[in-house]
């Protein structure tokens, strides 16, 4: 089944200096990327802002599936392309196997953006809609509320700007 979520996504991730952005805030203070890239979606395609309640709402509805599978999974990854072996087979066995798991967390990546959007379907669905660049600055600055993040909006301008993009790309 084909996710307008995941399509976003990729190109918006994909863009010039999102991953850093996202990776930064992700490694700094624990922020679920798929929810920035929730709020991100939800605000460029659609000129939805969100609350306070939906995003914790949403945050609640994955967070179980995040920190029981997204999480390990992106730490056996990490943790797999420092582990020294002591030799040159081991190390290569490894890499293949990083190279699997990597392929597999990017799967749990996508269940969860799946929940997300049909959290975002049922929830939103009657919402007013407004000018993209205003929700996705609600949004983001609700997000970032949430996880306790004092970091400007500066800190995700290419995000913004890749999502934003996305946005005139659909007309």
């Amino acid at each position: 089944m084909a996710s307008k979520f995941w399509g976003f996504s990729l190109v918006v991730y994909g863009a010039q200096g999102v991953e850093p952005e996202c990776l930064a805030l992700q490694d700094k203070f624990g922020l679920d990327i798929n929810l920035l890239l929730l709020c991100a979606f939800v605000g460029a395609m659609h000129g939805i802002a969100l609350t306070a309640d939906d995003i914790a709402t949403a945050r609640a509805g994955v967070s179980a599936w995040h920190e029981d599978i997204v999480k390990p999974l992106r730490a056996a990854r990490r943790r797999l392309k420092t582990f020294a072996l002591p030799d040159a087979r081991a190390t290569d066995a490894a890499a293949q196997l990083r190279t699997r798991v990597k392929a597999v967390e990017l799967e749990s990546e996508y269940v969860e953006q799946l929940l997300l959007e049909r959290w975002a379907e049922a929830r939103l669905a009657l919402r007013p809609r407004g000018a993209p660049r205003d929700a996705v600055a609600v949004n983001v600055a609700t997000l970032f509320e949430s996880y306790a993040v004092a970091e400007p909006l500066a800190a995700v301008t290419r995000l913004i700007e890749a999502a934003l993009a996305q946005t005139i790309a659909q007309r």
